[in-house]
């Protein structure tokens, strides 16, 4: 079977195939309209037949319906006293110090937020019944608003499930349910009805796109890389939509992961560069998950890697505000029009059309030369903003650079240093179309020395989906002290938690077998609110793993007993046996050609990927081009070719 690695980006969609032990790469422009069509389109430029395909995907349909406000009219059902859950929230405000904050409109229309019965205490006795009453006037009502999902959150559902699936019954047919009981079973009424509902929102979106997906690709197998780096069959996916919140750019630190354990690297700082947006990450062995991730203004408080993105990407706009100030994103010309260079209408000056006037980008090497750039274009966009700066166009552009590449250094230290990580002991490894462009200047703003260009680092994300697993991350509310905990029934909770995950990927064809587990626990202090992950080590070695972590996060113990909040299981089957290709050169490989880059004396050699061999050593400044990427190999830097094609890049000690 061949295998296919596809993420859908803002500007490009990107594949990587696998067959017969190579791996191939290629770019579309995005649809965002449709983006089914860009894929279709890709494996048709491939010449691949769907038939026997395996697909696994990075899907943004999910994410753009979330920022765009764009989800199927839904329902959402609480207890009675509780229709304004969602809307009141957690009554914190974005700007501490603004005394008179904006409206902003609730998640769910008022009119559409629904009360009943079938209320539990915290030990799981009945406070309210759900009646038959209660029942006939929930069914009057959704045929009466007529929605096209339904999302149901009461209080305590994690204790018994039946009140939830009542209702569930009552629904009309064809009308898309979330239960919060099934998509997070945990404490939190809030941050569980905002995943509920989330889910339910956006449902319906990713089930159509997946289907139609599907109908397109005739005997395929089709999986969609989840926010927490493993992958689903799609025909799961559907019922599990808010899990694929951050199902790219999840691809993209598991590619990152790959590709540096394939170089020896295993303490990563990663940046993914792409037309839109940036993602930065912090990779120690393994991609960080946390419950406490964000999308647009929602909180998300299933697993996801976890990451920062900002608005700053190669198609991020440059323009003076109202103040005279350089400005840089977050707005995006996106795919279409794109950067003025990619001569599609686009007229605003952009990240791209910058590096491009710099000469750090050749017109001449963009995708491989199939898509050439106009620099008469980006010169004229640069012009105009160079105008209002009083200023060359090249000067405008070195602005716009460091415009830019400040918005990433800032974001990677939100990562980094802002959580008490020193990110000089740490390789930063950039990859997105854009990202080979600004990693020296990056590293240097950090104080890094060491920096990894990777193999296909255009197309990492697609690698990503290759390289990924399958697998679930499942989640189920028990409170209580720890040390009044009996271990046997904790084990016994947790193998059986696993069994259902097993389950599921046997669904999809993974042996139960080949399924390993880790078992984890969300612990606290009794009195706090917030909680840190630990292994299950036995209830001794959990709590003695807890106080370290403490003590390192918050630099202290205390002494108040520990209390258990969530037992949590990670399943995850066997990787697909994906390898990265060895350089084919052996002889080192000479500039093909150079060209000159705006501040540089002389002319830089230029010098394409493809031809390097194992071991080569490049000093900069110098250019060095691939099919979907460029990396600009800054003056005071080396860089080496490893064993599997990956750019080993060092800062000379000045």
């Amino acid at each position: 079977m061949k295998l296919i690695g596809i993420d859908t980006g803002g500007t490009f969609t990107d594949f990587v195939l696998f067959e017969q032990g190579r791996l191939r790469v290629h770019k579309v422009l995005s649809t965002p309209h449709a983006p089914e069509e860009a894929i279709l389109r890709g494996i048709a430029d491939l010449g691949l037949d769907p038939a026997g395909l395996k697909v696994v995907h990075g899907s943004t349909v999910a994410t753009n319906a979330a920022l765009e406000g764009k989800g199927v009219r839904t329902v959402y059902i609480g207890n009675r006293g509780l229709a304004d859950l969602l809307t009141i929230g957690r009554q914190a405000r974005e700007e501490l110090y603004n005394l008179r904050p904006g409206p902003r409109p609730p998640p769910v229309p008022r009119e559409l937020c629904l009360e009943t019965g079938g209320r539990l205490a915290a030990d799981g006795a009945v406070v309210e019944p759900l009646t038959g009453r209660d029942l006939d006037e929930l069914r009057s009502r959704l045929a009466e608003l007529r929605p096209e999902a339904v999302a149901v959150n009461l209080l305590f559902s994690y204790l018994d499930d039946r009140f939830e699936r009542a209702i569930a019954a009552v629904a009309p047919e064809g009308v898309f349910v979330s239960l919060s009981s099934r998509v997070l079973p945990e404490i939190r009424e809030y941050e569980r009805g905002m995943a509920t509902w989330l889910n339910a929102w956006l449902g319906p979106l990713v089930e159509g796109y997946l289907q139609r997906l599907g109908t397109r690709l005739p005997g395929a197998r089709v999986a969609v890389m989840q926010s927490s780096g493993e992958t689903i069959a799609a025909d799961q996916a559907a019922d599990q939509a808010v899990r694929m919140l951050l199902s790219g750019p999840a691809g993209g630190l598991v590619g990152a992961r790959f590709v540096g354990r394939a170089s020896g690297r295993e303490q990563l700082l990663s940046f993914d560069m792409g037309g839109t947006s940036t993602d930065v990450a912090l990779i120690d062995g393994a991609p960080r998950l946390t419950n406490e991730g964000r999308i647009g203004p929602y909180p998300v408080a299933v697993p996801m890697v976890d990451m920062h993105t900002i608005g700053a990407g190669g198609g991020s706009i440059a323009r003076i505000d109202a103040g005279g100030m350089l400005q840089v994103g977050p707005e995006s010309a996106g795919a279409d029009p794109g950067p003025a260079c990619y001569g599609r209408g686009g007229e605003r000056p952009t990240v791209t059309d910058a590096n491009l006037v710099l000469g750090r980008l050749r017109a001449d090497a963009f995708l491989g030369g199939r898509m050439r750039l106009d620099e008469g274009a980006a010169r004229a966009a640069l012009g105009a903003l160079a105008g209002r700066m009083g200023t060359s166009p090249e000067e405008a552009a070195m602005g716009v650079i460091r415009v830019a590449n400040e918005h990433m250094a800032r974001a990677l230290r939100v990562i980094s240093v802002q959580r008490g990580v020193d990110p000089r002991g740490f390789t930063l490894i950039s990859f997105g179309g854009a990202g080979g462009l600004h990693v020296c200047a990056l590293a240097e703003a950090l104080g890094m020395r060491h920096a990894l260009a990777p193999v296909h680092a255009g197309v990492l994300s697609a690698l990503g989906m290759l390289a990924t697993r399958p697998g679930r991350q499942l989640s189920r509310t028990r409170l209580g002290l720890l040390a009044d905990m009996d271990a046997a029934a904790l084990e016994r909770e947790l193998e059986q938690m696993a069994a259902g995950g097993r389950a599921a990927l046997g669904e999809e064809g993974v042996a139960a077998e080949a399924v390993m587990a880790e078992y984890s626990l969300d612990l606290r202090y009794r009195g706090q609110s917030y909680t840190l992950n630990v292994p299950w080590t036995g209830i001794a070695g959990a709590a003695e793993a807890f106080a370290r972590r403490h003590e390192a996060r918050y630099g202290h113990r205390m002494g108040t007993p520990v209390e258990l909040v969530n037992l949590r299981v990670a399943l995850h089957g066997p990787a697909a046996p994906v390898s990265l290709d060895a350089p084919d050169r052996r002889d080192e490989a000479v500039p093909e050609t150079s060209g000159r880059v705006y501040g540089i004396g002389r002319a830089v050699p230029v010098y394409p990927r493809e031809a390097l061999a194992a071991g080569q050593l490049i000093a900069g400044p110098a250019l060095i081009t691939e099919t979907v990427a460029t990396t600009w190999l800054a003056p005071g830097w080396i860089c080496r070719v490893d064993g599997v094609g990956n750019l080993l890049l060092e800062r000379r000690p000045v």
